[in-house]
């Protein structure tokens, strides 16, 4: 099954229509007042040139800003496509009542006072939800900014914020109160809108919603969102898996850090930060994730106007060797490479660009160079055969005006991609002038984005190449593995939650649910004797390693649990008795279930696999180097369940310990497919099987290449289903 199946639905997208191209606009709790929230949206109406019909709604008022007024909605007397309701809280639910009689189709209720505000808010939403739905109402809202569609055609602003310029950027912001300093800044910077929208509370219409809705609109290249909290966040990214192919989707999530984290039982569940479901769930599902929100409209205006490209090799020309090195650095730290110049591309630049001019890369044409060398040198850069990106660096030095080479630039952009070079990324840092200045533009109608610092540049190029290298992958597929059993798997487990509530497995059990998956575990079995434990030992065969047995002590090394390298049976009789000693000390014999007894194993690398389950997100799948790698090092890679086997690949691979899986200075290789192989059996298990929580494969033991792997201790919590 291909992994970015995700149908949209035509209904939903239609139901959106009234709220971002309506006809006619009520605004219920207009004022005359030029300071109340209701006099601002009907101005915003009006000043903006909406396109349809406004009509201001206000029982005592004849007319508002010139326009006539009306006591109720059904005393309009014509369709009203879409009401703004900027009443106080009690009176929302009559006027949605007003409204439904006036057959109005959605709303966007700026109105505070719901769930933002505690349990009684809370409630009030509810009810507020029903009324709208049982009406057949689509609503923004409550608490929220407003709507805003800058398209000439429609030209609604149902906000108290400024109307932004016409582009073919959509934004969702769930802040109302960072909606007007969002709308300044896309001014600031020059960033085209084709519709806002500022969810509030997302009682109703959510981010989902938007994002499938601005998929099938024409006007929208480019979707942002600034989220304080994910609604359905595994919807989300099935949605964006599909669409995130066709438009780049940028995302700000605030709460990177949470006061107060629990403290974690396993070692998955340790190494997790607040941030880490967020960050898997963008990295899978090809989201562009921004850190603040001048960030976010930098790339958005990179997305926008240049094309995304092709990979990380990035050529520089400038006019300054300082802001040139800056560039290189800040390049680098973004994982870009600056390479030098194949020798064609060198011949060409030598022959215009003075004897003192650096011919590497950065291209520095010292602090002479003109309008002419900044257009030739960039156009030869531009065509360079192993250059994927271009940086116009210019610092002032009182030599040439600044226009004339902001023309230059643009000047040689036209005439590449006069010649076929098209998609190539060209960005600017004009340092220290055209400070005012967001963009320059071509002949050709072409924008280049202009940055203040070369470290903007660096940042924006650097996430947007990690997008086209998953543009450029081909989408996962979801594996299903016919020797898996997975109803004994979920039996088990539901049977341990029956009868002794939520909790660890015992090791018995937890080897036969991993057994039920197919997950290899190391031959051997669990003892409750001395005896037992010496017949375990010489089937398997010395030496051994024996490890505590308990439902309810995690870290057995904490309480003298474990004996490596029992050579014989007396070793393994005397290693039970000191294992039984040591809890018995430590007054925690009654937690002591037996022994598990295994073969001394080693392989090419010890690996844990992980499973920790997310309120939200679902299951979060943790791949890392195990043993003592994985408390000191916590070098692990996280994604969402279900893994593609794309998942699997880049999880395999992009830990900082991944060279010793291929084999590294003499450390032998792993057979990193059983690996892979073992990430999706995992995600499979705990798809199946809800009631896992917790789940630590810690050590993995990855023989070499064909010779798969092999599970020396497993861990899995469970609780009954939520």
């Amino acid at each position: 099954m291909d992994a970015v199946s995700d149908p949209h639905s035509p209904a939903r997208i239609d139901s959106l229509r009234p709220l971002l191209l309506p006809g006619s606009v009520a605004v219920v709790g207009a004022s005359r007042d030029p300071a109340a929230i209701g006099h601002r949206i009907l101005a915003a109406l009006v000043e903006g040139r909406f396109q349809g019909r406004v009509h201001p709604v206000n029982p005592r008022a004849d007319s508002i800003a010139s326009v006539p007024a009306y006591p109720s909605v059904t005393d309009i007397g014509r369709p009203v496509d879409l009401a703004v309701i900027a009443v106080p809280a009690a009176q929302v639910a009559e006027a949605v009542e007003d409204c439904a009689r006036g057959g109005v189709k959605a709303l966007v209720v700026v109105s505070a006072g719901f769930a933002e505000v505690g349990p009684e808010g809370r409630a009030r939403q509810s009810r507020l939800l029903e009324q709208a739905r049982g009406h057949g109402m689509r609503m923004v809202g409550p608490n929220c900014l407003g709507v805003i569609n800058a398209d000439p055609a429609v030209r609604l602003n149902a906000s108290f914020a400024p109307m932004p310029p016409t582009g073919r950027v959509a934004l969702c912001s769930q802040s109302g109160a960072l909606g007007v300093a969002v709308i300044s800044l896309a001014h600031r910077l020059g960033l085209g809108m084709s519709t806002f929208v500022s969810i509030g509370n997302k009682a109703d219409v959510s981010g989902n919603d938007l994002l499938e809705y601005w998929a099938a609109d024409d006007a929208t290249d480019v979707i942002l969102y600034y989220l304080e909290s994910f609604g359905d966040p595994q919807r989300f990214a099935r949605l964006a898996r599909r669409i995130g192919r066709r438009k780049p989707i940028v995302v700000v999530k605030a709460g990177r850090s949470v006061a107060g984290t629990r403290a974690a039982s396993s070692h998955t569940a340790a190494l997790m930060s607040p941030d880490a479901a967020v960050e898997a769930m963008v990295r899978q599902a090809g989201i562009i994730r921004a850190d603040t929100l001048e960030e976010m409209f930098h790339f958005a205006r990179a997305l926008a106007h240049q094309p995304v490209p092709p990979g990380r090799r990035v050529g520089i020309v400038t006019n300054a060797g300082g802001p040139g090195i800056l560039c290189v650095d800040a390049l680098e730290a973004w994982g870009l490479d600056v390479p030098e110049l194949d020798a064609g591309t060198r011949e060409t630049l030598g022959a215009f660009l003075p004897a003192e001019a650096s011919l590497g890369n950065p291209v520095d044409m010292i602090a002479a160079a003109g309008p002419e060398q900044y257009r030739s040198a960039i156009a030869a850069v531009l065509e360079a055969p192993d250059i994927d990106a271009v940086v116009a660096l210019y610092t002032p030095t009182g030599v040439h005006d600044p226009g004339s080479i902001a023309a230059a630039i643009c000047e040689a952009v036209d005439g590449t991609r006069g010649r076929g070079v098209r998609d190539k990324p060209i960005l600017a840092s004009l340092v220290g002038t055209h400070a005012d200045t967001p963009a320059l533009r071509t002949r050709a109608g072409e924008v280049i984005p202009v940055f203040l610092f070369p470290e903007e540049i660096a940042a924006t190029l650097g996430r947007i190449a990690r997008y086209g290298e998953w543009l450029a992958t081909e989408p996962g597929v979801f594996v299903a593995f016919d020797d898996q059993d997975l109803d004994r798997a979920r039996a088990i487990c539901r049977e341990a939650v029956e009868r002794r509530g939520e909790g660890w497995l015992s090791v018995a059990e937890g080897r036969e649910v991993l057994a039920a998956a197919g997950i290899t575990t190391t031959p051997g079995g669990v003892a409750a004797s001395a005896e037992e434990a010496v017949r375990l030992a010489d089937g398997v065969g010395y030496p051994v390693a024996m490890k505590l047995a308990s439902l309810t002590i995690v870290h057995k090394t904490d309480v003298g649990g474990v004996r490596l390298d029992l050579e014989d049976a007396d070793a393994v009789r005397a290693a039970f008795a000191e294992v039984r000693s040591a809890l018995e000390d430590a007054g925690r014999l009654d937690e002591m279930e037996g022994v598990l007894v295994q073969p001394m194993l080693s392989g090419s690398a010890e690996i844990i696999i992980g499973a920790d389950a997310d309120r939200l997100f679902g299951h979060l799948i943790g791949f890392g180097l195990g043993g003592i790698h994985v408390e000191i090092l916590r070098d692990v890679a996280f994604r969402v369940a279900p893994l593609t086997d794309r998942d699997a690949a880049e999880m395999t691979a992009e830990i900082r310990g991944a060279p010793l899986l291929q084999g590294y200075r003499g450390h032998p290789a792993a057979d990193v497919d059983a690996l892979r192989g073992a990430l999706l059996r995992v995600s499979r298990l705990v798809e199946a099987v809800p009631e896992i929580r917790e789940m630590d494969l810690n050590p993995v033991f990855a023989l070499p290449p064909g010779a798969g792997i092999r599970v020396a201790d497993a861990r899995i919590r469970v609780a009954p289903r939520t």
